[in-house]
């Protein structure tokens, strides 16, 4: 699969994980399947949607490492409306990045811990943080 189809299909996978996961008993101090996912909702919007944003004007923006908790404003919220919330929030992402022509695909950041970084090297890490939390919610279930 594709780096794009892999980003994009992630709402589901972690639909299928989290659904399983839900139905497990969570240990004192961890996240559950509702916590890992507004904390991905929050990612999207702190992290992804600012960085792909900032590439696509800027030239070299600078990004520190940003890591935000569960977002508080769907706490308590049904697993459902978290899922809907974070696909809603993906298929922006997703968007974005595929409105990028080849120039803005060849447009470069740097992170201050991961360095130099193209418009695919930022779908890499949302990729890999996104299945950090898959295996994450897959040893829960």
């Amino acid at each position: 699969m594709d780096l794009m189809a892999t980003l994009a299909a992630f709402p589901m996978r972690l639909e299928v994980a989290a659904q399983a996961a839900s139905t497990t008993t969570i240990a004192a101090g961890e996240w559950g399947p509702s916590e890992v996912i507004r904390h991905l909702v929050a990612v999207e919007r702190a992290v992804w949607h600012v960085r792909f944003a900032q590439i696509a004007v800027d030239d070299d923006p600078l990004w520190d490492w940003t890591e935000p908790g569960p977002t508080p404003e769907l706490e308590g919220a049904s697993l459902d409306h978290i899922l809907a919330v974070f696909a809603e929030v993906r298929g922006q992402t997703v968007a974005t990045v595929r409105a990028f022509d080849a120039t803005g695909w060849a447009r470069r950041g740097t992170h201050a811990t991961y360095g130099v970084l193209d418009v695919a090297g930022l779908v890499r890490m949302a990729v890999d943080h996104d299945e950090e939390h898959l295996q994450g919610l897959a040893g829960q279930a």
